[in-house]
């Protein structure tokens, strides 16, 4: 039976929530650790908001218009457990036009409010969850915003064979759970494994690849994700955090930067 990102995450949760999802670092070198309980706490409240805030229904469409960063992992989780389709934002490239919801950080909120989205929403990104430093109208605040909605939410049952995500091909929820999983083995991920994936802060969410598969390919085996620049922090900053962290496999995404000749772990990407 087809499978959906939504209930490859449900499953990942229901085996251990204590154990850590993501870690993530900042430029500043700024340390965040999520459990899977902690995470999927920020998917029901982002779920909660798509659907009673901003009365997302499934098939809408939500830019998500951030860079690589954990609550950008939280809204593509949230977009696919409500059933909205999840559209990525190539660099350089304008916002969609017509989506229902545009979520953007605070450099491109503008340019969602252009797109003519029903209801744009944004995020300062900030490793506290501090408020965006001004907010124009007709713009919610994420941090601000979330923080009162439930901390509980019950997947919709959605059609597997329906759209869940634009990167720009359109890619069915059934299509991205089954990629996953065929990733995960080739790249013989286990839930032993602590991957790490090499961002830069500004990085697109294009660095996942068109079928989102460096974060589900790691949620389908069970396997923490380890976020941490590399060219702003240094290649040997980098690669002490991601031995600190007990990193054992880097994955490469397209356009990313490129890692050192040398490194205490075997790397694998798209293909």
């Amino acid at each position: 039976m087809s499978e959906t990102p939504a209930q490859l995450w449900r499953a990942l949760v229901s085996a251990d929530p204590s154990r850590p999802f993501v870690t993530s670092y900042d430029a500043s070198g700024g340390r965040v650790e999520l459990s899977r309980a902690t995470f999927d706490n920020w998917v029901s409240k982002t779920s909660n908001m798509l659907v009673d805030g901003l009365g997302s229904q499934p098939g809408d469409r939500v830019v998500v218009a951030l860079p690589v960063h954990w609550q950008s992992l939280v809204w593509l989780v949230s977009c696919w457990s409500v059933g909205a389709v999840a559209e990525f934002v190539r660099p350089g490239a304008d916002l969609p036009e017509g989506a229902q919801v545009a979520v953007a950080d605070a450099d491109r909120l503008e340019a969602a409010l252009d797109s003519g989205a029903d209801e744009v929403v944004g995020t300062s990104l900030h490793p506290l969850g501090l408020p965006l430093a001004e907010v124009p109208p007709m713009v919610l605040d994420y941090s601000v915003e979330v923080r009162g909605y439930g901390d509980h939410f019950s997947p919709y049952p959605i059609d597997p064979e329906a759209p869940a995500l634009r990167a720009p091909g359109v890619r069915t929820g059934a299509a991205l759970a089954a990629g996953a999983r065929q990733r995960a083995d080739r790249w013989r991920l286990t839930s032993e494994d602590r991957v790490g994936l090499f961002a830069e802060p500004g990085a697109p969410m294009t660095l996942l690849g068109e079928d989102a598969e460096l974060l589900l390919a790691p949620v389908a085996a069970g396997s923490p994700v380890v976020l941490t620049p590399l060219e702003s922090a240094g290649p040997e900053e980098a690669l002490r955090r991601a031995g600190m962290e007990k990193v054992t496999v880097a994955l490469r995404g397209a356009g990313g930067p490129p890692l050192p000749d040398e490194v205490p772990f075997r790397t694998v990407g798209p293909s």
